[in-house]
């Protein structure tokens, strides 16, 4: 199975980390967030995997090269002009076989075998990996009538949903979905999927996730993978 890892974005929220090197380049303790994601992807035996870069792409390209020394095999795409999370696919050779799609800037332990073999079971479309999460509003929040009369007061109340992980197993034909050149997000191929027919499977599997966004959450990554780090890396944990 071949991957696309997306890896040409700025990393605005994640400034100053990002001012002189890419999102996917800032380390977890001693180890990069793109190195922790391109071992798992040969743990799980996916050695195919395309990169598409775009902001500072030579250091992306410096660092992986051709993949020999993880094992797989590692080729570029580097965007010339920003085309969202999903404009890629309308330029990139179309897949022969369901492929993987994921960002570049996440940290989990999914089992990207079990999101294939659910995917290929069931035949969807598109599959997206689901995580749930818990979102507190940190104020007290009011709820009133037509009148402007208090009927509810909550103080800082919590809301569950299932977010998507970023990671996403894909048919072929979704790249037919995606005109050569369009600057397009996933959110909105998933739904441009949706509005066609086409049907989109929610995997949800008990795992850890966190995506490396915010200043906070970066710290909080770090956190994670020095207490954890057997984890995240079992076959460089048992070395």
């Amino acid at each position: 199975m071949r991957a696309i890892l997306l890896a040409g974005g700025k990393g605005t929220r994640l400034q100053p980390f990002t001012a002189t090197f890419p999102k996917p380049l800032v380390p977890l303790d001693d180890v990069p967030v793109i190195e922790v994601l391109v071992q798992q992807l040969c743990q799980h035996g996916i050695l195919d995997l395309t990169v598409v870069t775009g902001h500072l792409a030579e250091l992306i390209r410096a660092f992986l090269g051709d993949g020999k020394r993880f094992g797989m095999r590692i080729d570029y795409f580097q965007e010339t002009t920003p085309l969202d999370t999903a404009g890629c696919l309308g330029l990139l050779p179309r897949p022969t076989e369901p492929f993987l799609v994921m960002n570049g800037d996440l940290l989990t332990t999914l089992d990207f075998n079990a999101l294939i073999a659910l995917h290929k079971a069931q035949r969807p479309m598109a599959t997206i990996a689901t995580y749930p999460k818990k979102v507190t509003i940190d104020l007290g929040v009011v709820e009133m009538d037509e009148r402007g009369y208090l009927t509810e007061y909550r103080e800082k109340p919590s809301h569950d949903f299932f977010v998507s992980m970023g990671i996403y197993c894909f048919q072929p034909e979704v790249c037919d979905y995606v005109r050569p050149g369009e600057r397009i997000s996933m959110p909105e191929l998933i739904l441009r999927l949706r509005s066609a027919g086409q049907q989109v499977l929610c995997c949800r599997e008990d795992c850890y996730w966190l995506d490396i966004g915010r200043p906070d959450d970066y710290a909080l990554a770090v956190e994670e993978f020095r207490r954890d780090r057997w984890r995240f890396l079992p076959s460089r944990a048992a070395a």
